[in-house]
């Protein structure tokens, strides 16, 4: 027979043993929830293998994959980590977007812009880490002035930038060349001069758009109304650029040069740029440089010989810098038809009015040049 003592304990250990279940049941669920989570974390930020060339073009908005296997990011001005997060997961280099994006969300880091290198094979918070530190791999390389896409080519290959051959098939890609709107069959001349800072085995395409849209940029700054050129205007300018810029050597010549030429125009005479067979000897016809012209070399039947064609060449014959293309934009005003080099060490030339006193320059010449 149960007492009233026994019947009162019975009564304090029921609400006792409600709690004991519910703290069970929480810490069930806690665990539960915690382990979901712990999971979710290791599933969504484990690396991804993408698959090698999965993509036709092998290129997504910005990111490119090369040959081995790795791949480079574009991180742009002003780009938010959501528009990040979803051109990684379109390339298959994160498993999902939202963890990304509530990565960010955690903390107030912010992506840097600029060209990174990713393995591939990477987790995200590894490759967040990366676009938020700025630590781009990339090497300094100097295009000079005068130079051109053959020339160029070889430099970006010595500097470990991309093949000399994909950067030429690139600068005569016809979509990139209808891209920039360019009246010709490649890049040549559009490609600004310069000194640049790009990853190694960098894609050629964006080796070339980086260059190109650098050199429109720098056009705008010499001519603020190059817009309103017909792109057959601007390309006239360029090539009259591309000529005196391998003419000049004495910049403040170069207006003077760039006034000559116009006025040989002008008057329905041959430009007569020896630059122009240099450009047919060692780019079109594949020989080295000459030394020397010879009468041979002028009488070379090719559109670019302006011995022996009248008017501008078909295209440009180099890469001018700032100094050529301001004076194909600002020409000096004289009557000068000629001009002969009188200085070596200087570049410094004698401008003539007439072919009589251009004749009678060459006394200024000291002997043996």
């Amino acid at each position: 027979m149960t007492t009233e003592k026994e019947k009162n304990k019975k009564k304090r250990a029921k609400p006792f043993s409600k709690l004991l279940k519910i703290i069970v049941v929480f810490f069930t669920f806690s665990l539960l929830t915690v382990s979901a989570l712990l999971f979710a974390v290791i599933y969504y930020n484990a690396p991804v293998q993408p698959v090698q060339n999965q993509f036709a073009p092998p290129q997504i908005d910005g990111i490119t994959q090369n040959q081995d296997g790795t791949f480079f990011i574009e991180v742009r001005r002003g780009e938010s980590a959501q528009s990040v997060g979803r051109r990684l997961e379109s390339a298959g280099l994160i498993r999902d977007r939202h963890f990304w994006n509530l990565l960010f969300r955690l903390d107030s880091e912010h992506l840097k812009i600029g060209t990174y290198r990713l393995e591939g094979g990477e987790s995200q918070l590894a490759i967040k880490n990366l676009l938020v530190s700025g630590r781009q791999i990339l090497h300094k390389v100097t295009i000079p002035e005068g130079v051109t896409l053959l020339r160029a080519s070889r430099i970006l290959e010595e500097a470990g930038i991309c093949s000399a051959q994909d950067f030429l098939l690139a600068a005569k890609d016809p979509e990139t060349v209808s891209h920039y709107r360019i009246p010709g069959n490649s890049m040549e001349g559009y490609l600004f001069p310069d000194t640049y800072l790009f990853p190694s085995e960098f894609p050629a395409s964006r080796v070339v758009r980086a260059m190109a849209d650098n050199f429109f940029v720098r056009i705008e700054r010499i001519y603020p109304d190059v817009a309103k050129m017909s792109m057959q205007e601007l390309n006239d300018k360029v090539i009259m650029a591309s000529i005196v810029e391998r003419e000049y050597r004495a910049a403040e010549e170069a207006p003077v040069m760039a006034g000559v030429f116009y006025n040989r125009l002008r008057v329905g005479m041959a430009l007569q740029s020896c630059a122009t067979v240099e450009y047919i000897i060692t780019e079109i016809l594949g020989r080295p440089h000459p030394r020397v012209l010879y009468n041979r070399d002028l009488e070379i039947r090719n559109p670019y010989n302006s011995y022996m064609f009248p008017g501008l060449p078909p295209g440009p014959i180099s890469a001018p810098g700032a100094v050529a293309l301001n004076a194909a934009f600002s020409p000096a005003q004289t009557e000068f038809l000629y001009f002969r080099l009188t200085d070596v060490q200087t570049g410094r030339h004698y401008f003539s009015r007439t072919f009589d006193e251009h004749i009678r320059a060459g006394e200024l010449v000291p002997k043996g040049h």
